[in-house]
């Protein structure tokens, strides 16, 4: 497993830089590596298989059903690293008929493996699962954070588990990637950055959180404080269309074809070794490693959901380009607002085009609060360097403007996991509230790279209970302990304001991510 060092590391690159790192490599290795790689065939058309009536999620449906109407889901807000992961777990351990797993990173620490483990041990009981990954990650696989081929091709080969990998790398060969890429920048620059789980059909978690420790409270260097949504019902239907328009479309291969089989006995020694390595975590000494019965904890939850309609939504993956439907889906969303909009966004860059727009509408009175990164909390500075140029329009523009405090309270209690203390909190989630009545939760960032390149997918809820829930986890990340407010003085400087401390220079961790800060407004904005 990686050190604090280098997952901060690893973290602060994000996709794309990983790209820019690869073109390097065609200076370095020879045009002769480039070889015309095979054309792979497309895997057979698979679908969704219809709900059926068994099960503790079959029962969860059938009360929202019977009280509220067909087209209704139940909705939990899942604002809690520990309770995200276990939230996966239950219906990991749950499903008794089939697993969709559509995901932009999955690492293999620990809580990647331990989820792993537990869908395999689905599958070992009969559970069908589908699992799509961005191949981005996959392909950089010897980086020891990343889920290896080896790990997959242990894997790979279990008849009730077919993986398929989005845009994938015509080498498994590092060297032979960099002449690609040069070949194939287009095309490759281009990821899948949806993130959804779906059980059995009528259970879904839908939002920002990736696989990985970071994401669940288990990193010894910084956590994030993310978003997701459970859905019961109709909810679950709807995300699965999502699923199966990627799953088949000409974008995947599956995993078989470019993963070389080992032998049963390797694959077996692989397992046993994930299991010890996760019996002997510090960090998972509270979560059991094997599968357990959530019957009862699912049935007390029924109490806890929210009641509302919804609309999965997403870019669609079509033959030669990614369509980009969630752009508009946004705006339309932000200008149905009579009232309020709270909106929460970890890498946030507007434009000209979307301040204006926020200007508009807090001339027509609409209140619009707006959290985001602060430079100290932001784990990608390069992100932090083209968003802060936005600030005094944006508070021009009449939006109250809120960044988060890498010491924010709520790291304790919603970023950190047990026994895990990480050193400083970043943001992740991606959500908004209007006039209290509906909310987005989802994958897309308000920035160039995912209205112009990455695909992206989220969830429209109209439920005033659901809601009123979010506003209240965005208002807490709002309080002082959590974030400074920016405001223009009187002589038109910025501060930044928490409680009674005031700030005339955007907070940093360190001197070193200041002078990032500058040099990466020289990259071009859209690659992070």
């Amino acid at each position: 497993m990686a050190n604090g060092g280098e997952m901060k590391k690893r973290d602060a690159t994000r996709g794309n830089v990983c790209l820019a790192v690869l073109i390097l490599m065609v200076l370095i290795f020879p045009a002769g590596c480039a070889t015309t790689p095979p054309a792979y065939p497309r895997p057979s058309p698979d679908y969704a298989a219809p709900p059926r009536p068994e099960g503790v999620f079959s029962a969860m449906e059938e009360t929202i059903k019977r009280n509220h109407g067909d087209d209704s889901s139940g909705f939990l807000l899942l604002d809690g690293n520990g309770e995200a992961l276990q939230c996966r777990l239950a219906l990991a351990d749950s499903a008794r008929h089939t697993l969709d797993l559509q995901y932009y990173i999955w690492y293999a620490d620990d809580s990647g493996l331990l989820l792993m483990k537990r869908v395999v041990d689905a599958a070992n009981r009969g559970v069908k699962v589908r699992i799509l990954l961005d191949d981005l990650k996959v392909a950089l696989s010897k980086a020891p954070p990343y889920i290896r081929d080896k790990y997959l091709a242990s894997i790979v080969s279990h008849p009730n588990i077919e993986i398929r990998l989005f845009n994938a790398w015509k080498s498994r060969r590092g060297a032979v990637r960099g002449a690609e890429l040069l070949g194939r920048m287009e095309r490759l620059n281009r990821r899948m950055h949806n993130k959804q789980m779906i059980a059995d059909n009528r259970a879904a978690i839908i939002g920002g959180r990736n696989i990985a420790d970071e994401y669940t409270g288990f990193n010894d260097e910084f956590n994030f404080v993310d978003l997701d949504v459970l859905g019961v019902g109709p909810a679950a239907r709807q995300a699965s269309e999502v699923f199966d328009r990627f799953w088949n479309s000409e974008w995947v291969v599956s995993a078989r074809d470019l993963i070389e089989p080992i032998p049963e006995a390797d694959a077996k020694a692989i397992h046993e070794s994930v299991t010890q390595r996760l019996q002997a975590s510090k960090k998972l000494a509270g979560i059991a490693v094997e599968p357990g019965d959530w019957k009862d904890t699912c049935g007390s939850l029924e109490k806890s959901l929210s009641i509302g309609k919804s609309r999965v939504l997403t870019d669609s993956p079509d033959r030669d380009a990614i369509s980009h439907h969630m752009p508009q889906a946004v705006r339309e969303f932000l200008l149905s607002a009579d009232e309020e909009v709270l909106i929460t966004n970890s890498y946030f860059i507007p434009g000209e085009k979307a301040v204006e727009g926020l200007r508009q509408g807090a001339k027509r009175g609409v209140r619009i609060r707006i959290l985001t990164n602060s430079l100290a909390s932001q784990e990608v500075t390069a992100v932090h360097s083209h968003y802060k140029q936005w600030r005094r329009p944006l508070i021009e523009a009449g939006v109250e403007l809120y960044e988060v405090r890498p010491d924010a309270a709520i790291k304790k209690t919603r970023a950190d996991t047990p026994p895990v203390a990480s050193k400083f909190m970043s943001m992740h989630t991606k959500s908004m509230v209007v006039d209290r009545k509906r909310v987005f939760i989802g994958s897309m960032n308000l920035d160039p790279r995912s209205y112009q390149i990455n695909s992206e997918m989220g969830i429209i809820v109209e439920s005033p209970d659901l809601a009123r829930k979010l506003a209240g986890v965005m208002e807490l990340g709002m309080h002082p302990e959590n974030s400074w407010r920016v405001e223009i003085d009187p002589e038109g400087d910025l501060l930044w304001v928490s409680g009674a401390e005031t700030l005339t220079r955007q907070p940093a961790r360190s001197f070193m991510q200041r002078v990032k800060d500058v040099f990466f407004v020289l990259s071009p904005k859209d690659l992070y």
